[in-house]
């Protein structure tokens, strides 16, 4: 069994369901540490974070990655339990294999084998790791970023090891991630019998002209790298029950995923104007997930880039598709960010699997990487 395969086979045993980390990191720790990284945990509430450091000064290359996983679901569902990692036609099974302590294993592998041929590199080469990147993402990387901000601790380039892969690994990358910003939309009316609606004010009718017109604008047109704007509802939710009352609330939850031309308060004002054009009495409860971010053609683009290349024989697909990520969180703090993982395909569902040989080829890619933008 390789190295790889085994440190996530090691990974995979740990149930590390969010926000737990299930002595994931202790064990990369221990490892590092060996390595010559020098280890610096950062709890925040339930939640584990780990900074481990190689190096000093700048540039500060940056791996991001979580030790955290979604719940199995019905484990009877599995074909093995989800929590014993298992080898079939190919493909390593577990959760967790794809998203990501596949990448987090890679990782490390990474690490300890740039450090063993580059004891004296320039700058600094870290590993950041989170256990709460699949539940709130508030105690997680999102507090780690506000505790180096605080510090002025830079981080100038961070490829996170996100599954991006459509159908091979090196396939595609993220050079960046829409915003996300959600909204809980309640419309306040006046409950009454069906029979007697001049009694009543049916916040369902009062509301559904703004909705029509939330649902049917077009934003924006997106651009060479991004999508256009999408609002998207999530749930409508109003009535008692009984076909005979016009309910006194209604609640719509939705969600933006939005480009950089858009920033999340004019998206709030846009909401709220146009509701506000039906006078219904209403309240708006938001929450900002995430800005949206992106890296342009340079330096690191072009080191992934070239060592997906040489390492695959393709060139990848370099877009911001799909949800968001921890990258989200980096950014800000002046970082380019670039997602390369594996395969997505059977991320959260049951029987989650990686193919074994994209995991074996993934420690090499990284290391190229880490090699051209540190010691080229």
């Amino acid at each position: 069994m390789s190295g790889v395969l085994e440190l996530t086979c090691e990974l995979v045993r740990r149930a590390s369901v969010t926000p737990g980390d299930g002595g994931c990191q202790p064990l990369v720790a221990h490892r590092l540490e060996r390595a010559g990284f020098a280890i610096r945990y950062l709890p925040s509430g339930q939640v584990e974070n780990l900074w481990a450091t190689h190096g000093d000064g700048g540039p500060v290359f940056c791996f991001l990655g979580h030790t955290d996983v979604v719940p199995s679901g019905p484990v009877d569902a599995w074909t093995s339990a989800p929590f014993v990692p298992v080898i079939r036609d190919g493909f390593l099974y577990g959760r967790g294999t794809a998203d990501m302590k596949g990448s987090v294993a890679a990782m490390v592998l990474a690490l300890e084998a740039f450090v063993a041929a580059h004891p004296r590199h320039p700058g600094t080469i870290a590993l950041l790791l989170t256990s709460d990147e699949e539940g709130d993402a508030i105690d997680g990387v999102r507090a780690v970023a506000e505790t180096f901000r605080r510090e002025g601790q830079r981080i100038d380039h961070c490829l996170v090891g996100e599954p991006t892969a459509t159908a091979s690994l090196g396939d595609t990358v993220r050079i960046g991630r829409r915003g996300s910003l959600s909204g809980r939309l309640s419309v306040h009316g006046t409950q009454g019998h069906v029979a007697y609606p001049h009694l009543a004010d049916n916040p369902v009718h009062r509301v559904l002209p703004a909705l029509t017109a939330l649902t049917q604008r077009h934003w924006d047109a997106g651009s060479a790298d991004f999508p256009p704007t999408s609002f998207q509802i999530s749930s409508i939710a109003a009535g008692t029950g009984a076909s005979n009352v016009i309910p006194g609330v209604l609640t719509v939850d939705f969600n933006f995923r939005y480009a950089p031309i858009w920033q999340a308060d004019a998206l709030r004002d846009a909401v709220e104007s146009i509701v506000r054009a039906t006078e219904a009495r209403f309240d708006i409860h938001w929450h900002l997930s995430g800005e949206p971010f992106h890296t342009p053609d340079g330096v690191f683009r072009q080191a992934v880039r070239e060592a997906v290349r040489m390492a695959m024989g393709r060139v990848p697909e370099e877009n911001t598709a799909g949800g968001t990520s921890d990258g989200r969180f980096i950014a800000p703090l002046g970082a380019q960010v670039v997602e390369l993982g594996p395969v997505n395909a059977s991320i959260h569902k049951i029987d989650e699997c990686v193919s074994v040989e994209d995991l074996e080829r993934l420690p090499a890619l990284y290391f190229d990487i880490v090699r051209r933008m540190l010691a080229p």
